[in-house]
């Protein structure tokens, strides 16, 4: 059954895989698939509890006021990195089984206010976007002063340059640990734009 299945559709995902058996009265189990997680030294593990701790009596209305913000790739052709094909060793050149690459295909988006971003982020680049999205974006939103902001530890996010930046605009910046979970929000818009994004089989 599997073996016709990817042999009609070589490009057939293992979640899809799992679906179909699914649908024909076979239960997949997932356990022994691997996952990958960042790996976290005790410091690591320490920064994390301490960041819950701090947080944990935080009312609802104090998370409100917090603009969540990240930058991701969207491949425009699919994800190469995780794109396979089932297919046996002699069937190597057949077209179906060939996955074909662009150069230049994918978009760099920085979001919670949606903003595209040509060639690749500086430090430069990042405050200017800052500049024309996060204050309009916090004016039309109305937080006022009391509005935090969260960014993660890229270099570009905590060289001296932006924490001086984000002084002088009266912000108060989320302190994120290192090597922590994907809990900003954001990152479930990012799943559904690359899933919208991402080739049908």
């Amino acid at each position: 059954m599997i073996l016709r299945k990817v042999r009609d559709q070589p490009r057939t995902t293992r979640e899809d895989l799992v679906n179909y058996l699914k649908r024909v009265g076979t239960t997949v189990s997932t356990v022994t698939s691997t996952r990958k997680v960042p790996l976290l030294k005790p410091a690591h593990v320490q920064a994390h509890l301490k960041f819950a701790k701090d947080h944990l009596d935080d009312p609802e209305e104090a998370w409100e006021k917090v603009m969540w913000s990240e930058e991701t790739k969207i491949e425009l052709f699919g994800i190469n990195s995780t794109r396979r094909v089932w297919r046996q060793k002699k069937d190597d050149c057949n077209p179906n089984n060939n996955i074909p690459t662009v150069k230049h295909g994918n978009v760099m988006i920085w979001g919670c206010f949606l903003h595209r971003i040509e060639g690749r982020m500086d430090g430069a680049m990042y405050h200017k976007i800052l500049g024309n999205n996060l204050l309009p974006s916090v004016r039309a939103l109305k937080i006022g002063r009391g509005c935090v902001f969260q960014h993660d530890n890229d270099p570009k996010h905590t060289a001296r340059a932006t924490k001086e930046w984000l002084r002088k605009k009266h912000f108060k910046v989320l302190k994120w640990p290192s090597q922590f979970p994907d809990l900003n929000p954001i990152e479930n818009l990012w799943r559904e734009l690359k899933l919208n994004n991402s080739p049908k089989t």
